[in-house]
């Protein structure tokens, strides 16, 4: 249940001027290199989008492969470029600059492709996971902003003034689907957490081990409390608390079940474990050897066992369906709260 993380790449501003557009006016230079990136940004956006609805990166990894050949396909493009009257500063800005994206998503989330695999193994793994995304995230705006800044370099160099219009749209969209994607891994790892350690209690339970039912249930309930006191001072995103409420319902049902339900489960395992004890005794011992007592002992756990089968049954059953009720709850919920605000790239 991963989200690939959302990396902001700048479109940069367009210029304009009096002068001729041809490479002899730095203008119809300047936006000659914007022209090399508007394929790279179409697909780049695309990915973005899949992205923020893919918990697997693994799953759109073609379209990273297809952002990969957009890199590499752009720095041709401004390899062919000729230098403006001698000056390559703005053309090698941005080849270098291509060159780092290219690292980045043939590395880097190459990287991240594989430790998906195992992150949902531990917590450990997952934060890890999500520090991985959001490093990547910080070394592109890292190299967003020296790219701005040789652009801006240059306009000023030769007296070009910028016009900051539709493009800061495109870059504003950029700028809330990385917060978009913070926010929602925040309100995810509340979630994974509870989630993940309700599967290490059914693993104890399926091992009947009781102490390592004991433990999980504890650290379910300090994760439950952890999340829930996160989640009251978490804000809402854009004014919309679905998210997050779903969360919260999530955390109060794990919360609910590990300090009411859990223990119920576990008088069970007890009075399994009991009854075994007592039906080896009791057959060990000779039917003639056999008291009115050993009779009575025998039968009253079997009395005690069949009863609380019953309530196990009925309590387990209890259990799967609310879990999966706001499992599938907060799933829903969630790909509704990116629907909403995932901004989209329109050609």
């Amino acid at each position: 249940m991963r989200k690939q993380a959302l990396i902001l790449i700048s479109v940069f501003v367009c210029a304009t001027s009096i002068h001729a557009q041809d490479y002899n006016d730095p203008v119809s230079y300047m936006n000659a290199i914007n022209d090399s990136h508007k394929v790279m940004d179409q697909t780049y956006m695309a990915y973005i989008s899949a992205a923020a609805h893919s918990r697997r990166a693994k799953k759109i990894d073609r379209m990273r492969e297809q952002t990969i050949q957009s890199i590499s396909d752009t720095k041709y493009k401004l390899v062919d470029l000729p230098l403006y009257k001698g000056d390559n500063m703005l053309r090698k800005g941005f080849i270098d600059y291509t060159d780092f994206l290219y690292k980045v998503f043939n590395d880097d989330y190459a990287h991240i492709v594989n430790l998906e695999e195992i992150a949902e193994q531990s917590v450990d793994e997952m934060e890890a996971l999500i520090l991985l995304q959001e490093k990547t995230d910080e070394k592109i705006k890292l190299a967003n902003a020296r790219a701005d800044s040789i652009y801006e370099a240059f306009a000023a160099k030769y007296n070009v003034t910028l016009i900051k219009g539709e493009q800061n749209a495109l870059q504003q969209k950029l700028a809330t689907a990385g917060k978009l994607n913070h926010y929602v891994n925040e309100v995810y790892m509340a979630f994974f957490k509870c989630n993940w350690q309700d599967g290490q209690i059914t693993n104890a339970i399926n091992n009947k081990n009781l102490a390592n039912i004991e433990q999980s249930r504890n650290a379910l309930i300090a994760y439950a409390d952890e999340g829930l006191k996160a989640l009251d001072t978490l804000k809402s995103f854009e004014g919309d608390a679905s998210l997050m409420t779903a969360c919260k319902r999530a955390l109060t049902f794990y919360k609910s079940m590990a300090e009411n339900d859990m223990p119920k489960l576990l008088d069970f395992y007890l009075k399994q474990e009991n009854f075994e004890k007592i039906k080896k005794a009791f057959d060990a011992k000779s039917q003639s050897s056999r008291t009115q007592q050993d009779v009575d002992a025998y039968n009253k756990a079997v009395n005690e066992l069949n009863n609380s089968i019953k309530t196990y049954n009925a309590l387990n059953e209890k259990i799967n369906s609310e879990r999966s009720a706001v499992i599938d709850n907060y799933n829903q919920v969630e790909n509704s709260f990116k629907d909403t605000h995932t901004p989209y790239y329109k050609k």
